[in-house]
C-alpha cells in the first residue's frame, strides 16, 4: 500500500468517472469509445484496489446503484430512480476504499462534491440523452405527403418548394413551372416528389 493520502481519492474520481461513462455508454450505445474508456477507467480503479485497502461492504451500494440506474432505462418516473443510483452509487464508492484503520480513505469534501455532480450528471445528462432517444421525431416526413405548396426554383433535377411552412428540396415527375402550385405526392430519402397541383 501507498501512504499517500492523494491516492485514495484520485481512485475514487477514477471510478466515479468509470460509472459515470457506463451510464453514458448504455444510454448511448454505439461508438465504442465511451465503452472502451468505461472499461479503462474501472480497471484502472480495480488495480487501485491493490493498493489501497478495499471496504468489501460498499459493493453492495455500488451494486445497488448500477441496478437503480437500468432499472431506470426501462421504468416511469426515471428522474426518481436515477436520483437514487446517483446517491446510492456516490456513497458506495465514497467508502469503497479504506485506511489501515478501517476508516474511510477518501476525503469528505471529495465525496460530497463528487456525490452533488454525480446527481446533477444523472439528473440532467442522462435523463435528458433518455428523454431525447425516447421521443417521437420532430419532423415526421409521412405527414408532408399529401401538403400542397408553392414550387421557388426551377427543378433540375431538383429545385425548392415551400411546403407546410419550410422550404424543401423536390423534384417532380414532368415539367412544372416556377411559382405553380405542387402537391407532395411521396418522398425519396429527404427529398420530397411533387406533381403540379390540379
Amino acid at each position: 500500500m501507498l501512504d499517500s493520502p492523494l491516492l485514495p481519492n484520485l481512485l475514487y474520481l477514477v471510478l466515479v468517472a468509470g460509472l459515470w461513462l457506463v451510464a453514458l455508454a448504455i444510454v448511448t450505445p454505439g461508438t465504442g469509445i465511451l465503452e472502451g474508456l468505461a472499461i479503462l477507467a474501472l480497471v484502472a480503479a480495480g488495480l487501485g484496489t491493490l493498493l489501497v485497502p478495499v471496504n468489501g461492504w460498499a459493493l453492495l451500494p455500488i451494486a445497488l446503484g448500477m441496478a437503480l440506474f437500468i432499472i431506470s432505462v426501462w421504468r416511469a418516473h426515471r428522474g426518481i430512480w436515477l436520483l437514487g443510483s446517483a446517491i446510492v452509487l456516490a456513497i458506495g464508492s465514497a467508502f469503497l476504499f479504506q485506511t489501515e484503520a478501517g476508516g474511510p480513505a477518501v476525503n469528505l469534501w471529495v465525496a460530497l462534491a463528487t456525490s452533488a455532480l454525480s446527481a446533477g450528471f444523472f439528473w440532467l445528462v442522462v435523463r435528458t440523452t433518455m428523454e431525447a432517444l425516447r421521443s417521437a421525431p420532430t419532423h415526421d416526413l409521412t405527414k408532408v405527403v399529401g401538403q400542397v405548396g408553392e414550387l421557388r426554383t426551377a427543378i433540375d433535377p431538383t429545385g425548392s418548394a415551400y411546403i407546410a411552412g419550410e422550404l424543401w428540396t423536390v423534384t417532380a415527375r414532368g415539367e412544372v413551372p416556377v411559382g405553380s402550385k405542387v402537391k407532395v405526392v411521396g418522398r425519396e430519402g429527404l427529398i420530397l416528389v411533387v406533381e403540379p397541383e390540379k
